[in-house]
């Protein structure tokens, strides 16, 4: 029997082994690298029509003073990412403005608590609705009533609890109460 060199033999391992292609990597997946969210399904009675949600008071009236100042409704909005009162809402701003200055509440002192969705930064949001409060108390202060009457600050994220554009509408608001 022939012996066959030990150097012979390693040189036909390598060969055989370097040979062939490596097999290729498996292919990328198509679309986002993360697992889909299951989205709840909203039924025909819980579906929010993009009409409402515009149409729906995001200046929001403590009961005592729609009561005292005789208002039934409020349709003050403020749009994502929006600090700016919009003409509709001018009607309900008026009657605070009247009825702080020579109505019921004269000489009540009103307080207006800005808001923010949670989308954003929170100082981003704390800043936001700020601006929000701030205003609106510039609006009224225009129709009549006296800077010194109100205050404003802001709660930003804080009190959100939206998890869609329907509920986060509602998280972008000022709160209107009586002040000390």
């Amino acid at each position: 029997m022939r012996s066959v060199p030990l150097s012979t033999l390693l040189s036909c391992f390598v060969f055989w082994g370097c040979g062939s292609d490596p097999a290729p990597p498996p292919a990328a997946p198509a679309g986002g690298t993360e697992a889909p969210v299951a989205q709840p399904t909203a039924t025909a009675s819980q579906e929010v029509k993009p009409e409402s949600i515009a149409n729906q008071s995001q200046i929001n009236i403590s009961d005592e003073i729609l009561r005292a100042c005789g208002i039934t409704e409020s349709d003050a909005f403020f749009a994502f990412d929006s600090a700016n009162v919009r003409e509709q809402d001018t009607r309900v701003l008026k009657q605070l403005a009247d009825c702080f200055s020579t109505g019921p509440l004269r000489g009540r002192q009103m307080r207006l608590v800005g808001h923010a969705d949670p989308r954003g930064e929170p100082e981003y949001n704390l800043t936001l609705g700020g601006r929000r409060a701030d205003n609106v108390k510039s609006f009224i202060a225009q129709q009549g009533l006296a800077a010194e009457q109100m205050s404003t600050t802001s709660r930003g994220e804080m009190d959100a609890t939206g998890t869609d554009e329907a509920s986060w509408a509602r998280d972008r608001r000022v709160d209107v109460v009586l002040g000390d």
